[in-house]
């Protein structure tokens, strides 16, 4: 991991700790390969993300061997993936105090994140276990999740820590997390912390199921609280309530100071300073989908956050994300130093 520290250099600026501050629902993801008879069969939808109580995650595991186990979470990949390209990382997020919670914690912090949050109470809270997700990812590469939120639900506005999101350059929310009243009202807490510190808050959409549920906050949010939005091509058209991509692009470049949208294979757009900047996929090989719109992210603020240009920032997502579908997991292997071609 030491190897990838420093990919991208590092500018000093004496009062900033962190390049990204990431919230989001702290998650152990665990995943398996199954056809797609099996979702059919678990009356799933293809490439959606469910959420599921612990007598499901029971009943599921039960039916699976899994592959993998790590630390995940939309938000928690991507403060991960920029820290294995030199960035300075920082990540809250809610874990229980269960052995799960603990095997988050050392997985995310080994890989250079620093993780500050106080774990959930199992004695406050008996029946709540530290989230996770089983991921079904089927021949065509595709994820299919199934998410327990379990600990995840009681981030608040507490657990927002102010001396981290004032010293980051922006701070990265994580629109799944949205579900949670609570979780709302920490978004703009740290949206006002940031601001007031002259930082920059970002915004994951994650799902447009996600956006649809809670599309008048979500509105409100996008067009009054954030400076970055970063969607793919289902999300945005969930936010402006229209199937039509391009309407949606076009009512993003209004609202949004700088929108970030991936549209798979076609690459991606970036909406800023009145620029329309359009980014080609990088071809690979797809095995899993997992985590690829996270790299992406990760790949983006990376560059960001060193200044490069809005078409080097789109280049470098590219690149990642192309990397971490070419495997299971949304993790970049350690070949990525030599595939980032710098």
């Amino acid at each position: 991991m030491r190897g990838f520290k420093n990919l991208l250099g590092r500018k000093k600026e004496d009062d900033v700790e962190f390049d990204i501050a990431g919230i989001g629902n702290a998650i152990v993801d665990i995943l398996t390969r199954v056809n797609d008879n099996f979702l059919e069969k678990q009356e799933m939808i293809p490439g959606s993300m469910s959420l599921i109580d612990a007598k499901r995650v029971k009943a599921l595991k039960s039916l699976i061997k899994p592959e993998k186990q790590m630390s995940g979470g939309s938000v928690a990949n991507t403060c991960f993936v920029a820290a294995l390209m030199g960035a300075k990382t920082a990540y809250l997020g809610k874990v229980a105090d269960d052995t799960v919670g603990k095997r988050f914690a050392e997985d995310i912090q080994q890989g250079g994140v620093y993780f500050p949050s106080t774990p959930l109470k199992s004695s406050l809270h008996p029946n709540l276990y530290t989230a996770r997700s089983i991921i079904f990812v089927t021949p065509d590469g595709q994820r299919t999740m199934n998410t327990y939120l379990g600990a995840c639900t009681q981030f608040t506005p507490d657990d927002v820590d102010e001396d981290v999101i004032s010293h980051a350059k922006i701070t990265l929310l994580e629109g799944y997390l949205f579900d949670g009243e609570l979780a709302q009202k920490a978004f703009y807490q740290a949206a006002d912390i940031s601001h007031k510190a002259g930082r920059k808050i970002a915004l994951s959409l994650s799902d447009p199921f996600c956006v649809k549920r809670h599309l008048v906050q979500f509105k409100d949010f996008v067009s009054n609280h954030v400076d970055m939005v970063f969607a793919n091509q289902f999300e945005i058209c969930a936010l402006y309530e229209t199937e039509d991509l391009e309407k949606a692009i076009q009512n993003a470049s209004q609202d949004i100071p700088i929108a970030v949208i991936t549209c798979g294979e076609k690459g991606s757009v970036i909406l800023a300073n009145s620029e329309r900047i359009e980014v080609a996929s990088v071809p690979t090989v797809v095995v899993d989908t997992t985590g690829a719109g996270d790299a992406y992210v990760a790949g983006f603020l990376a560059g960001w956050t060193t200044d490069r240009t809005y078409a080097e920032c789109g280049r470098l997502g590219s690149v990642v994300a192309a990397e971490v579908i070419s495997h299971v997991g949304a993790r970049p292997l350690p070949e990525l130093k030599e595939v980032m071609n710098f």
